[in-house]
């Protein structure tokens, strides 16, 4: 007997963005290679993917730029975005110029809305200057000809009377998309579509969803977003990403085929995209959503380690897990200091640092936790 269909009708079929080989890049000890990154991209654009989001520029000599380059040279640069990280005006022009001269034609600004992250990577928690802030970097982008996506990064904490003036005042700067971030897991299905409704009331708004899957909920959270108007959705191979992991692809294309008779994506990719994207990130044969798997609370952002407050909604050890740190490539003086932290071990950071970078690039660049770190600071001592 074939099944009934009683498919609900979306407002508008979403567009969907894929974050595999950018938020890979805040996932602690993910590294994906130029190889990788093509073989991904041109999978995701075959499935019906319409953008690829890979890498973060901050400034000039990015380490994402083989990425970037990779997937321009796979689907071309009007398929792809690249995260750019907005701390001030001057950063921004340094970040704006690597991006022309990597050839971005996307861009997403990564601006934090929340009180406490604002004060934490901005210096200060006044709206005021995020108002003036986002305005500039929008203006300056916009002024180059880069299509523009500002996010409101820690979105999904952000009280509603410093949200919606924010964006507001992103789309009258001239931004193309506002992209809600669920940086920390925290909304329901319900909450959400609140959320989400207050921002798609806004005048000329296109708002994108970008949940992370602590607590289980980002595909129902992102399904919740389009119900109340937002017309993207940002998902990852597998659910690959920091903090439980994003919105998974796979689960995503399925459900808005099966629950809303959604049939304009090829989903006869997805099980080659994962096996790539597993084999890739060095994450084994399935990577596990959630607070109680080893990856839900490592990090490799020293931000993150010192104020793990700000990126938890529940503490590691309430679940019985842990804090931990975990690295290849991306080792930084704070990183180290963190893991030497209480070890009785004592050198010269920067140049431990330096010394153990070499030997992480002639050694291919294996996974560094903190005790790996601490063995090789003593290492370090009696070189």
């Amino acid at each position: 007997m074939a099944p009934v269909e009683n498919h609900e009708k979306l407002p508008v079929p979403p567009r969907i963005s894929d974050a595999t080989l950018r938020d890979s890049a805040h996932m602690a000890g993910v590294e994906f290679g130029p190889k990788d990154a093509a073989a991904i991209a041109g999978l995701l654009v075959r499935t019906g993917v319409e953008l690829v989001e890979v890498g973060m520029v901050s400034g000039p000599d990015s380490k994402d730029t083989p990425l970037v380059e990779a997937v321009h040279e796979t689907v071309g640069p009007e398929r792809s975005m690249t995260l750019l990280v907005v701390r001030d005006r001057q950063q921004v022009a340094r970040a704006l110029d690597e991006a022309e001269r990597l050839g971005v034609r996307h861009i997403m600004y990564s601006i934090p809305t929340s009180e406490q992250h604002a004060k934490l990577k901005l210096g200060s928690p006044s709206a005021k200057f995020l108002h003036a802030l986002a305005r500039s970097a929008i203006g300056q982008a916009k002024e180059r000809g880069f299509h523009v996506t500002f996010s409101g990064e820690d979105g999904a904490r952000t009280p509603r009377e410093r949200l919606v003036p924010y964006v507001t005042a992103g789309f009258e700067a001239g931004a193309d998309r506002f992209r809600l971030a669920e940086t920390v897991a925290y909304l329901s299905p319900w909450q959400m579509e609140t959320v989400i409704a207050d921002l798609t009331a806004i005048d000329d708004s296109e708002v994108e969803i970008h949940s992370h899957n602590m607590l289980g909920m980002a595909v129902a959270n992102s399904l919740a977003a389009v119900r109340a108007g937002a017309r993207w959705i940002s998902a990852t191979v597998d659910g690959i990403g920091e903090r439980g992991g994003n919105a998974p692809l796979a689960e995503l294309l399925a459900s808005l085929r099966v629950v809303h008779g959604d049939t304009r994506f090829d989903l006869t990719h997805l099980t080659e995209l994962s096996r790539i994207a597993l084999k890739g990130s060095g994450l084994g044969e399935a990577f596990q959503a959630g607070p109680t798997t080893p990856h839900a609370f490592a990090y490799e952002l020293p931000g993150q380690l010192s104020h793990p407050e700000a990126y938890e909604t529940l503490p590691a050890e309430l679940v019985g897990n842990a804090r931990e740190l975990r690295v290849r490539t991306r080792l930084a003086p704070a990183l180290v200091t963190w893991a030497l932290a209480d070890s009785g071990i004592f050198v010269d950071v920067d140049a431990f640092t330096a010394w153990l970078a070499d030997r992480q690039e002639q050694a291919g660049g294996p996974l560094l936790d903190r005790d790996a770190i601490r063995k090789a600071a003593i290492d370090f001592q009696s070189s």
